[in-house]
C-alpha cells in the first residue's frame, strides 16, 4: 500500500475589477498589440482598494472547499504560496485560517514567488505521505499589482492579482504511476541568477518596492529548466511527454509556455493556457489554471497532469500528478 496525496477539490477567485491592455495604454508608452505580441496577455484582474491577498485567497479557499464537499474544519494544514502577503508577520496562511473559522490544525506561508505553488504542492505531499497530514489546503495568492512600477512598461503590462486552491486528501495507492494523486515532484533553486528578477523592497530598505526583471535572461532561464525539470518529474515514473494529458505551466508569457511544450513535445492543445485573461498572477496562476481547466472540462479523473513553474531566486520545478 502507498499512500497518495489525491486532489479532491479545486477552486479560484478572481477580482472584480478587470483591467484590458487599452487601459494601460494611458500609463505607459505601450500598446494592446505589443503587449499581445510579446505576451499573449490581454487583460488581468486587479484587487480593490483594501482588498488584501489573504481576502482573495479565503475566497479561493471556501471554492476548493466547496468542491470538495468539505468543511473548513475538516482540514489538517493550509498552505498559501505568496510573495505579497498582508503583512510581514503573521503569514497570509494563518489570516486565512482564521477568517474560514478554522481552530485546528496549523498554518504556514511557502514563499517561492511564481514557483511558489509547486514548493507548495510538494510540502503538502510530503506531509501527507508522512502521515502528518490527512487533507490539505494548498492556495495560492497574489496582489502583484501592489508591486508594479507603473513607469516601467516592461513590467507593469504582465502581472495580475488573483488566488487559486486545491484540496489534498490522503488516499491509498497501489504504488503505480497509474494511482491518482501526486506522483512525481522535483525542485531547484540557484541564488547566483536572484539579480534578474527580484523585488527592490522589503525589511533592509524600509519600502515595499518594486519588481525588477531582466526580460531576456529570465526568458532564456524558463524555457531550459522548465523542459528540464518537467522532463525530470516524468522520468522518476518511467514516463514521457506522450502520456501525459494536460501540461498547466505557471502562466507568466505565452513564448515561454508554447517553447516548453515544444521541448517536451506535447502540442498545444493539450496545455491548458489562461494567460490571456489573467496575466502573471505568479504563485496563483498554477491553481488557477487548475480550477479554470476543469472548469471549462479539459481536465477529468485519471488525466495526467504535469504543472511546472519558474520563479525569483532562481526558483523552479515541477508536479506530476493524476487527477
Amino acid at each position: 500500500m502507498t499512500i497518495r496525496a489525491v486532489v479532491r477539490g479545486v477552486g479560484h477567485y478572481l477580482p472584480e475589477r478587470v483591467v484590458p491592455n487599452s487601459e494601460l495604454e494611458a500609463l505607459v508608452q505601450t500598446s494592446d498589440e505589443w503587449i499581445r505580441s510579446r505576451s499573449g496577455i490581454e487583460r488581468r484582474h486587479f484587487v480593490a482598494e483594501g482588498q488584501t491577498t489573504s481576502d482573495i485567497g479565503t475566497r479561493a479557499a471556501r471554492a476548493a472547499l466547496a468542491d470538495a464537499g468539505l468543511e473548513p474544519g475538516d482540514i489538517d494544514v493550509i498552505i498559501v504560496a505568496t510573495s505579497t502577503a498582508d503583512l510581514t508577520f503573521p503569514s497570509a496562511a494563518t489570516m486565512i485560517q482564521g477568517a474560514l473559522g478554522m481552530t485546528g490544525g496549523f498554518a504556514f506561508d511557502v514563499q517561492a514567488v511564481c514557483a511558489g505553488f509547486v514548493f507548495a504542492l510538494t510540502n503538502a505531499n510530503a506531509l501527507i505521505i508522512s502521515g502528518s497530514a490527512k487533507r490539505v489546503l494548498v492556495i495560492g495568492a497574489e496582489t502583484f499589482s501592489r508591486l508594479m512600477d507603473w513607469t516601467d512598461r516592461s513590467t507593469c503590462v504582465l502581472f495580475g492579482d488573483g488566488a487559486g486552491a486545491l484540496v489534498l486528501e490522503a488516499s491509498e495507492g497501489a504504488g503505480a504511476n497509474t494511482d491518482r494523486g501526486i506522483l512525481a515532484t522535483d525542485l531547484h533553486s540557484d541564488g547566483r541568477f536572484r539579480d534578474i528578477l527580484y523585488v527592490d523592497g522589503g525589511v533592509s530598505t524600509g519600502t515595499t518596492g518594486h519588481l525588477r526583471m531582466e526580460g531576456k535572461e529570465v526568458f532564456r532561464h524558463a524555457v531550459e529548466k522548465l523542459a528540464e525539470t518537467a522532463h525530470t518529474g516524468l522520468d522518476k515514473l518511467g514516463l514521457t511527454g506522450a502520456d501525459v494529458d494536460w501540461i498547466v505551466p505557471h502562466q507568466a508569457n505565452i513564448r515561454i509556455i508554447e517553447a516548453t511544450a515544444k521541448r517536451m513535445q506535447v502540442p498545444m492543445d493539450r496545455v491548458v493556457v489562461t494567460v490571456q485573461d489573467h496575466g502573471n498572477t505568479s504563485a496563483a496562476s498554477i491553481p488557477l489554471a487548475l480550477s479554470v481547466g476543469k472548469a471549462r472540462g479539459q481536465i477529468k479523473p485519471g488525466d495526467l497532469v504535469v504543472t511546472e513553474a519558474i520563479g525569483g531566486g532562481l526558483a523552479w520545478g515541477s508536479v506530476v500528478l493524476r487527477w
